[in-house]
């Protein structure tokens, strides 16, 4: 396998004029997509942290997260197909972890399908572990999903 090199990656908030730019990401990679509706939702809610990578000028991904009270949670991850293996989930994601770092979070959950082995692996590079397995989480074809956490320094005594 030829791997693709990781071109330079900005990482900015999400506005609410890149909502359809990032519904046409989220209508190619997933059967069940987000609506404008949550996305907006996630754009104005206060201890949201929605992102988008753009590479090129163009928005090649997004990350969705937010606070409650001392957890994070990781919402959603996507990198346009045309656009994975370049290393942008994996760059999404550590600037995530630091900014809820940064809020004082002591632990960061997050959901993945069982099979998306890929985004398994990135996750426990990055220093996730799995905590447990909800038997038919998604929908649309219905799949178990894994339950991931990391602990951050904030949550160690």
């Amino acid at each position: 396998m030829v791997r693709k090199t990781l071109r330079e990656v900005v990482i900015d908030e999400m506005l609410p004029e890149d909502v359809p730019e990032v519904l046409a990401i989220e209508q190619v990679a997933f059967t069940t997509p987000w609506s404008g509706t949550l996305f907006m939702n996630e754009i104005y809610k206060p201890l949201s942290l929605p992102k988008v990578a753009r590479a090129g000028g163009r928005i090649v991904g997004y990350i969705c997260a937010n606070q409650v009270l001392d957890e994070g949670h990781i919402l959603n991850v996507t990198v346009h197909p045309e656009h994975r293996g370049q290393g942008m989930a994996r760059e999404m994601v550590r600037h995530i972890v630091g900014l809820l770092e940064e809020r004082s979070c002591s632990v960061i959950y997050l959901e993945v399908r069982v099979s998306n082995e890929a985004a398994l692996r990135m996750y426990e590079r990055a220093g996730f572990r799995m905590i447990t397995v909800r038997k038919r989480y998604y929908t649309s074809p219905e799949e178990d999903a894994v339950i991931m956490a990391l602990d951050l320094p904030a949550g160690k005594s």
